[in-house]
């Protein structure tokens, strides 16, 4: 019932009494313990979805809606505090402590939307990387491939498969170097990363609070919209779509193509020829900041490592260790080198190429590239090989993590397919709080984008 289906679709039915939310409820939980993937949701909240679906179709029946979202299945990452269950964050080290008491503030604002919570999906360790494998809770296996276990991306790699698998139309997941961007581009679906600081974070499992910024992973455009209305508290979205003619696009030369395969690269530009064709304004320049951003680390360390080990730094050095995912230790304990000197010289550096990036960019415009440099790779190979690992789980988080450093909002859209047919990601980013001028141009050029206009 709910397999594919947008948030746009599943509302015309529900609102209209076509379809009982306590229905959806049931089929949408049914399909997921039915699944032959069983690594995607780490916990259902059965009892909860009951309650929520049962209100909901009580609401739509007296003519109450709570508006476009009422009696909606809604699925989170293992890092948002969902009253009454546990919040892991993709660690076993985690597992034995108290139920969260109280909702994260954006679960709250969505529930407020009507939505109904339907599970806990799963995610790289404490959000620790951009592949998305789990040794604890096992590795979910990417709904697109065709050929052999192929990796969803990460960190939020069980929200990702949620939705391209047709279980949720939508998963509400974490961004602190592409974790959003990441497994919504390799898994063939739309992931939307805010600007940092758009939602309240109350709630939310850090992994670095400079970095950190939340969003929604769905099938559409017009479904991220719906649901970051819901997400800051909104009743109704308020974005417009833009008009193809108001539209400039500049293409960084810098870092985003290096060693990009040749089928990710051949779909990002028929796609950048299409809306040349359709009257948008496309230009190419040099960014000497995206540049900056991988000296800045390679002399001084990279943020996320001096914040996660910040974070960890009292697990690291117990029991704890032992019991987590080495990769995530070795990834981890790298903060452990970075002076104070060297993490403030970061924070004002990345002030600088913020501004720098702005400077560089004529007015209205939005900077467009390939999500990754490559389709998402089978996952056994990453597993015999650390070495290998670790040179991948980088090149996976190169693009992303610049709209990352330099506080950009990001979404990313399908735009074709590469090798092994695998799905190709197309990455529009917009400065800072420039979300609602990123998502009104977004709704205008995913058609064309897809290549379904």
């Amino acid at each position: 019932m709910t397999q594919h289906k947008t948030l746009a679709s599943l509302a015309v039915l529900v609102q209209s009494g076509q379809l009982d939310s306590l229905a959806l409820t049931e089929d949408t939980l049914t399909r997921i313990e039915g699944h032959a993937d069983q690594s995607i949701f780490v916990g259902l909240t059965r009892d909860r979805a009951a309650r929520e679906a049962n209100a909901a179709s009580e609401r739509i029946k007296a003519g109450r809606s709570r508006g476009l979202l009422d009696g909606l299945p809604v699925a989170w990452k293992d890092l948002f505090d969902v009253a009454g269950s546990i919040t892991a964050a993709g660690s076993v080290v985690l597992r034995d402590k108290a139920p969260a008491s109280s909702d994260a503030a954006v679960v709250a604002a969505v529930g407020s939307a009507g939505m109904v919570s339907v599970g806990r999906t799963n995610m790289s360790e404490f959000a620790f990387s951009g592949l998305g494998i789990n040794p604890h809770y096992g590795t979910p296996r990417n709904p697109a491939s065709t050929d052999v276990h192929r990796i969803p991306g990460g960190s939020s790699s069980g929200a990702a498969a949620a939705v391209a698998a047709g279980l949720v139309p939508l998963a509400i997941g974490t961004d602190t170097g592409g974790s959003v961007r990441i497994p919504a581009a390799m898994t063939g679906i739309v992931g939307y990363k805010a600007t940092r600081g758009r939602y309240v974070m109350k709630g939310v499992f850090p992994l670095a609070q400079s970095l950190d910024s939340l969003g929604p992973l769905c099938h559409s455009v017009q479904d991220a919209v719906w649901a970051d209305a819901a997400m800051h508290g909104l009743t109704a979205p308020v974005i417009r779509r833009a008009e193809l003619a108001d539209l400039s696009l500049v293409i960084p030369e810098t870092i985003v193509f290096d060693e990009a395969e040749a089928e990710v690269v051949a779909a990002f530009e028929a796609a950048i020829k299409r809306l040349e064709a359709a009257g948008v304004r496309v230009r190419r320049q040099a960014f000497p900041s995206f540049a900056a951003i991988f000296e800045l680390t390679a002399r001084h360390g990279a943020l996320v490592n001096a914040e996660a080990y910040a974070l960890h730094r009292e697990r690291l050095a117990g029991p704890d260790a032992a019991r987590m995912d080495p990769r995530v230790v070795v990834r981890t304990r790298l903060g452990e080198k970075i002076a104070v000197s060297d993490y403030i010289a970061l924070l004002n550096a990345r002030d600088r190429l913020i501004h720098a990036t702005l400077e560089s960019l004529k007015p209205g415009e939005l900077i467009a590239h390939p999500t990754l440099p490559h389709v998402a790779p089978p996952i056994d190979p990453l597993l015999a090989d650390d070495d290998l690992f670790f040179k991948v789980n980088a090149k996976t988080l190169r693009n992303t993590s610049i709209g990352n450093f330099l506080d950009f909002c990001g979404i990313s859209i399908p735009c074709g397919t590469g090798a092994a047919g695998m799905p190709v990601g197309f990455l529009i980013s917009a400065p800072h709080h420039q979300d609602d001028r990123l998502l009104a141009a977004a709704l205008a050029l995913e058609a064309l984008i897809r290549s379904e206009a």
